[in-house]
């Protein structure tokens, strides 16, 4: 797996965690399972499936000690189920569970179901609504059969749970939710970074994780090179590791035969980004909402123009004054300028992310031959060179 720290490009002035990843703010894991089969199409089979499910989760007993949270929208044509009430109350009371458009569903009901299992109390004292959020990758993935099953959501949420604390990033690129999604004319996904910050006499990690599947090649900028303009057409380059998933099965249950042949196709340039940004530091609901908002400023600095078609919904959610359900925060929050180094992390962690969800994804062949080609790494390289930045 290829990072932008793996170039030797830097993004931004602070430093990143010990795994550059949002697993360096503590309690914080991610879990993927991906789903890879290639069957008829139906109704005679379930079609080819690049999909899956991947989730982030703070860590401990949500339902019991919930999380701060707060929510930014910077365009709505997308969904994330839970996104009211967590605005309403201020509060996550699940882990976040990121899939593609038509499998939300699947993920909530599944969602539901584990997290009942493991509280007796959910269901009996109150109830939860899961905090489900999609991206659209049916140009790769056929959508008209329910691919993503329970069992693939309980992998994810089994290994965020074990990753957390871990010496080293989560997976990236086309990888659980992210296997489908195509971004800025390139092969996206799933990219996460850090950041280490300094604020109100304490020291923090604020990390993000997205899903990316938004943009057009033209306006791909890396740390403030156009190189989606000056980048060969995808596919008349090899990509950078030189790897092509054109069918092996890769995880989360999924089951493959021989892979599509042929390639083709574009991919729509409106296809959505969710970013969550997380923190141990600590802030009340408000904070949360404004770290959240933040998240735009990085995507910009990568080619978003947030279009027509394409949901850009942010979380933000902070640990830091974490408490028993209902009861009161522990300590004041950080207001203010205290804001002002966690809001600058956001929106480095935020490009960074995504160029590492480029960066880690592997050319992916899917429905209909459809081929969302890798980035290619040397021909980036050279670009970034000349232009002084490596």
């Amino acid at each position: 797996m290829t990072r932008a720290a793996d170039l030797g490009l830097t993004i931004g002035i602070l430093p990143s965690g010990p795994t550059g990843s949002v697993l360096d703010v503590p309690g914080v894991g991610v879990g993927h399972a991906t789903v890879w089969r290639d069957e008829p199409p139906p109704p005679a089979g379930r079609g080819v499936a690049r999909t899956g499910v991947t989730v982030l989760d703070p860590g401990g007993n949500l339902f019991r000690n919930p999380v701060l949270a707060g929510g930014a929208v910077l365009n709505g044509a997308g969904e994330c189920t839970g996104f009211l009430a967590a605005g309403e109350w201020g509060l996550a009371e699940t882990p976040v569970f990121l899939t593609s458009t038509m499998q939300v569903g699947r993920v909530y009901d599944a969602a539901c179901e584990l997290l009942m299992a493991e509280d007796p109390g959910i269901g009996a004292d109150d109830v939860i609504i899961p905090i489900v959020a999609e991206c659209d990758d049916s140009f790769l993935s056929d959508s008209r059969r329910m691919q993503v099953t329970a069992a693939d959501v309980r992998a994810a949420l089994d290994g965020a749970r074990l990753s957390a604390g871990g010496a080293t990033a989560p997976a990236q690129g086309a990888v659980g939710a992210g296997t489908g999604m195509t971004c800025l004319g390139y092969k996206g996904g799933i990219g996460t970074a850090s950041r280490l910050v300094e604020s109100g006499g304490g020291r923090f990690a604020v990390g993000v994780l997205l899903l990316s599947n938004f943009g057009d090649r033209d306006r791909l900028t890396v740390d403030g090179v156009p190189a989606g303009r000056l980048l060969p057409e995808p596919g008349s380059a090899v990509a950078g590791g030189g790897t092509s998933w054109a069918g092996a099965a890769v995880g989360g249950g999924g089951t493959s035969s021989a892979g599509a042949a042929g390639g083709g196709g574009e991919a729509p340039p409106a296809g959505s980004c969710i970013v969550v940004a997380v923190t141990d530091a600590p802030l009340d609901s408000a904070g949360c909402a404004r770290l959240a908002q933040r998240a735009g400023l990085g995507l910009a600095r990568t080619g978003s123009t947030a279009r027509h078609g394409s949901g850009e919904i942010f979380l933000g959610l902070a640990t830091g004054l974490r408490a028993p359900r209902d009861q009161a925060a522990p300590g004041p929050p950080l207001t203010g300028r205290d804001l002002d180094p966690l809001f600058a992390a956001v929106v480095e962690a935020t490009e960074e992310a995504v160029l590492n969800s480029l960066l880690a994804a592997v050319t992916v062949t899917g429905r209909g031959g459809h081929v969302s080609h890798a980035l290619p790494h040397a021909e980036l390289v050279d670009l970034l060179r000349a232009a002084g930045r490596l």
